[in-house]
This record gives C-alpha cells, sequence and structure tokens, in this order.
C-alpha cells in the first residue's frame, strides 16, 4: 500500500485552498497512492478566534463536499487532515477520512488543545476557539488500522498508546506546527511516537506564513517507519511526500523488539 502526505500553505481564502489541495492529491493519486492525508486546518487558518469560527463549516459543508467528490473522482482513500467543524453551537478541529467511493469510514475531534506560550512571548489559545473531542478513533483502510490524532496530540503519548492497544499500525499527525516548536520537537517526536508504538506514521503539516507573517508553520511533513527511519519528507515549501507501507516490516519490528509483552505499568 502507498500514502502520501499533502504540504501546503493555507490562508483565509477558502476557494483556493480547496484549489490547490485538488492540484496535489491528484498528483498523488496520479503517483499511485491508496491513501492521501491532509494537514491540519486544511480549509482555511488564521490566529483571529472570531474569524476562524465565522469561517467554520457543517460537514455538509463546501469543503467537505469538495474532498469528497475528488476521493471518489480519484479512487482514493482521503484523510481531510482537519477542519474547523461548526456542530450545532459548537465548534471542533475535526478529522473526517473517506474511501475510494466518497464515502465517511471515520472522524475524529482533536482531544488536546493548544494553549501555550511560545518563546517569543506570543500566546496561542486554542480553547478560546473550539471544544474538545471526546472519542478516540482507528479506521480500517482496507485492512490496514488507521489511528487519528491531530498535532498538539502529538506531546501525549499516553494517547498514542492507547490507540496501539486498539491495534493501529500506522497513526496519522496531521498538523499546522509552529517554526519555533517545530524546529526543536517536531521530527523528534514524530520519531520517538513511531519507535515507540512501533507504527507508521504520517505526518502532513502546513508550511509558511499566515496573518500576514504573523505566525510561521514548520512544514517538514513526514512519513516514518515502525523503526523510527524517516521514509519520505517533503521539502520547505508547498508538496507532497509518498511512501509504501510494508506491513510485513510492521511485524518484523514488532517480533524484533516484544514491546507489547514487556509492558509492565500499570502495576497490578
Amino acid at each position: 500500500m502507498k500514502i502520501g502526505v499533502v504540504q501546503i500553505n493555507v490562508g483565509m481564502d477558502k476557494e483556493a485552498n480547496i484549489a490547490r489541495l485538488d492540484r496535489q492529491v491528484r498528483r498523488l493519486a496520479a503517483d499511485g497512492c491508496d491513501i492521501v492525508f491532509l494537514p491540519e486546518m486544511a480549509m482555511a487558518l488564521t490566529g483571529k478566534p472570531a474569524a476562524l469560527q465565522a469561517a467554520a463549516e457543517a460537514e455538509d459543508g463546501a469543503y467537505v463536499t469538495a474532498m469528497k467528490a475528488l476521493a471518489k473522482e480519484c479512487g482514493i482513500n482521503l484523510h481531510l487532515g482537519s477542519f474547523m467543524e461548526r456542530r450545532g453551537d459548537r465548534f471542533l478541529n475535526t478529522s473526517l477520512v473517506f474511501d475510494r467511493q466518497g464515502e465517511c469510514i471515520g472522524r475524529y475531534s482533536k482531544l488536546h488543545r493548544f494553549d501555550i506560550d511560545l518563546p517569543d512571548g506570543t500566546a496561542i489559545r486554542e480553547s478560546d476557539v473550539v471544544d474538545r473531542g471526546d472519542a478516540i478513533t482507528v479506521v480500517d483502510i482496507e485492512g490496514l488500522k488507521v489511528a487519528l490524532t491531530i498535532c498538539y496530540d502529538l506531546r501525549f503519548p499516553e494517547l498514542f498508546r492507547a490507540l496501539v492497544d486498539l491495534g493501529a499500525d500506522l497513526i496519522t499527525v496531521p498538523a499546522a506546527f509552529t517554526f519555533q516548536t517545530g524546529a526543536d520537537h517536531w521530527e523528534v517526536l514524530l520519531r520517538a511516537r513511531a519507535i515507540e508504538t512501533e507504527c507508521y506514521i504520517a505526518a502532513p503539516g502546513q508550511v509558511g506564513g499566515f496573518d500576514d507573517g504573523k505566525y510561521l508553520n514548520f512544514g517538514h511533513s513526514m512519513i516514518i517507519d515502525p523503526w523510527g527511519t524517516v521514509v519520505g519528507q517533503a521539502s520547505n515549501g508547498e508538496g507532497v511526500a509518498s511512501a509504501v507501507i510494508d506491513r510485513d516490516y510492521i511485524q518484523t519490528v514488532r517480533a524484533r523488539i516484544p514491546l507489547r509483552k514487556h509492558r509492565v505499568l500499570p502495576l497490578a
């Protein structure tokens, strides 16, 4: 099975964002990818809470509808990264997964909200914008168990452990990782999660600046194998990366270092 990750620079022009995503998804589909993963907030991105909420869409909105049709037309499984979802009177940072027929086969809303202070003093409070999700998700995509996380979830290994307990073979981490934290933490955290879970990691990220350069995304979208080796990586601009998932290699790594048999905690 071949997978691909899309790396783009998103602003608040949703039609333009959809058009650029369309081009990159078609590029990966033409290259033979079975599953394509998009970044976090691929529909629209701003650091202004009111504007982001105003851009929110329901599941039957223009963004999801366009991506659903794209999955069906290209005959691929498509993970929508995430988008600002309006669900009744709630706002959620939500991922959806569509199969080759354009049918939704999985959803996940971000559990851990990014409330931090960057080294330069910039404060980011995702909890001012979105509600917290309340469930974890593993989706069966043609026999491959794909677990869903979003960005800041990466820093919580207990979530990844729980996803492994549900049978995950690949864990996706769509992100809009800040440049300041990404330069120091992005690759090391992704590789650590791959090593400790013995899963593939697919991490599509946003790249470049938004809000007139006030915020800068790190990019460096990656695909990492269960041994922790980076097997696919995008450049520093918009683009794609792809890799072949070797299901036998997952079992080889797990047999080589049988973490599941050796776990002791929590102590009985």
